[in-house]
């Protein structure tokens, strides 16, 4: 480790103020405010020891995704899952694995947390001091062969570049979290997952993604956006189809798991898989998005040269959720798993948490907000499906105003078409309907006041 790492130290301006995130006490420094709930855009970078209240929601999905996948056991069976946060900065999210994710799942979960910048790390190793210890978490087989570390609630800390950390070691999941674009990092992560493997990714630089900075998403992505109302799901789909083409040329497929534009950010999961077939398959789940003038957008291989100007990829046009895991995010899971309970508000209080009922109400309000709509989408997202912007709907049925969302679903339902909701800041509904046969709808429900 380098010399300037000084682990167990007390770092600079500690214990600063307290924030509860899940059921995990956060120490914020005093040059941050406390966060307000629910915050929705990017959040100015304050320096080392920085906490970004916005991703909140995202640290909380990654809590249930891995917990899902030690209960479930579908991506190691009843084996140990070797996790790696490979830009740990503070610590938050390896610290929700370690306290959130059910006690009975925890002797298989073995944690390793790195971050280049030694004050961040000393914080993050300092906050441990505030969470419930564990026990019986056996040492791996092959831990001797992995870098040195400090050991802190039985996490693994070190402090080395994010590429080096994932190279010197073999890891069944990689969350991959940087502050702007992630795709120098994805390579190695892909490397660095095991036969089978979990990657999470988070890129913050969505206006490359969206298409609103087109030099930039030429350069990092190869794309040519839109920015229209499908900017944000180009955008999933963009990093999605970055993620599985850099992987093919590593002889590796992917299979996305659950991935959205959320806020500010886009962040996809995906199971990572050694396999040249597969591998060989990834370009039939590749292609671009056309928009045309008898519906709002069709995929295609490529499109023609008189598509071309009204076309956004190359991007992954397959599903991008899977079904069975998705539809397990449900809200109450969410709350029973990641809500703070009063053991852990007694615990803060103790420690000069200061944490009110609305505190705690506006808290459950977040945590459900983070998976809303996940789970009743899961089976059309995890399909073919048309995408609509619900507000677009009137302009497109040639109609003077709408139905309720929920009168829409419910009619389309009826009518034996599978409909949801989906997760976006603007309201958004997937159907398996015939575009024809939602406009038909739409002016039968019209029809009808």
């Amino acid at each position: 480790m380098s010399d300037a790492y000084s682990g167990p130290d007390v770092p600079e301006g500690w214990p600063g103020h307290l924030w509860l995130e899940g059921r995990t006490i956060v120490h914020l420094k005093e040059t941050q405010q406390r966060p307000t709930h629910m915050p929705r855009g990017p959040a100015a970078k304050s320096g080392t020891g920085f906490m970004n209240p916005a991703m909140a929601p995202a640290r909380t999905r990654s809590v249930l995704l891995l917990e899902d996948a030690l209960e479930h056991g579908w991506l190691s069976g009843e084996g140990p899952i070797r996790a790696l946060d490979a830009l740990c900065a503070t610590g938050i999210r390896v610290r929700r694995w370690r306290n959130e994710i059910h006690p009975d799942l925890q002797s298989r979960l073995h944690i390793t947390a790195n971050d280049l910048d030694a004050e961040a790390l000393e914080w993050a190793i300092r906050s441990t001091d505030s969470d419930v210890s564990v026990e019986g978490i056996p040492a791996l087989d092959d831990e001797q062969n992995q870098p040195d570390f400090i050991e802190k609630n039985k996490i693994h800390f070190q402090r080395y570049d994010a590429r080096l950390a994932m190279v010197q070691g073999s890891f069944q999941w990689v969350d991959i979290d940087p502050f702007g674009s992630p795709i120098s990092f994805i390579d190695g992560a892909i490397q660095a997952l095991g036969r089978v493997g979990v990657l999470e990714v988070t890129a913050t630089d969505t206006a490359a993604l969206t298409g609103s900075s087109a030099t930039s998403g030429r350069r990092r992505y190869g794309h040519k956006g839109i920015v229209d109302l499908y900017a944000h799901d180009d955008a999933v789909r963009v990093l999605l189809g970055t993620i599985a083409t850099r992987a093919a040329q590593l002889d590796r497929a992917i299979e996305p798991i659950l991935a959205l534009f959320d806020g500010h950010h886009v962040r996809v999961s995906v199971l990572v898989r050694k396999s040249k077939q597969g591998a060989d398959k990834t370009s039939e789940q590749m292609g671009w998005r056309v928009r045309t003038d008898e519906r709002p957008y069709k995929f295609v291989k490529h499109p023609s040269s008189d598509e071309l100007e009204q076309s956004s990829g190359p991007m992954w046009i397959g599903p991008i959720w899977d079904e069975a895991i998705c539809s397990r995010l449900t809200e109450e899971a969410a709350v029973e798993s990641c809500l703070a309970k009063d053991s852990d508000i007694k615990r803060g209080i103790g420690l000069g948490l200061e944490w009110s009922e609305a505190d705690q109400l506006y808290a459950e309000r977040e945590i459900r907000r983070s998976v809303r709509h996940i789970s009743d989408a899961a089976p059309l997202l995890s399909a073919d499906h048309l995408l609509l912007a619900f507000d677009q709907l009137p302009r497109l049925a040639d109609v003077g105003s709408l139905p309720t969302m929920e009168q829409l679903i419910e009619a389309l339902r009826k009518a034996g078409h599978q409909t949801a909701r989906v997760p976006d800041l603007r309201p958004f509904i997937a159907t398996q309907a015939p575009f024809e046969t939602v406009i038909r709808m739409v002016q039968s429900l019209q029809s009808t006041k």
